[in-house]
């Protein structure tokens, strides 16, 4: 055997011999991704989202998460992230016009998160939210 084809198959070897790690890596980060998916979290009572019209929980969550309500009706729920896609301040919410507003650069999105004015260009991430019981249940994905 020359040495060409030694080094040929010490290279077919080493790479047959990583092939299995690399499909349990794929594996492992696929079953990952599908087990928190569908998940909801709790991220507050329903009294503590009555007594203000809205729950901002920055702690126990992967994300901030700004809920608010916009009226007596379980779907009048809201899920957003609240920082401000411009510049990261975290934006406040305004029953009154039902706009959540960025107290940093004027920036103001809707009800839904969609920017209504600069100088954001992107909207808020929002999430599936519902109530369970006495619960207001948040899903992040």
């Amino acid at each position: 055997m020359d040495r060409r084809m030694f080094l040929s198959w010490i290279g077919m070897g080493a790479l047959a011999s990583s092939l299995p790690m690399a499909i349990a890596a794929c594996g492992l980060r696929d079953s990952k991704q599908t087990s928190t998916s569908g998940t909801f979290t709790s991220v507050g009572s329903v009294a503590q989202l009555d007594q203000t019209g809205q729950l901002l929980v920055t702690d126990g969550v992967p994300n901030p998460v700004l809920v608010v309500r916009q009226s007596a009706d379980p779907s009048g729920l809201v899920a957003v992230n609240p920082t401000c896609t411009h510049a990261g301040c975290t934006v406040q919410w305004k029953a009154d016009a039902k706009t959540f507003n960025c107290p940093c650069h004027g920036a103001r999105y809707d009800a839904q998160g969609a920017v209504i004015q600069g100088p954001a260009r992107r909207s808020l991430k929002t999430y599936a939210v519902q109530i369970e019981g006495d619960q207001v249940m948040v899903q992040e994905n």
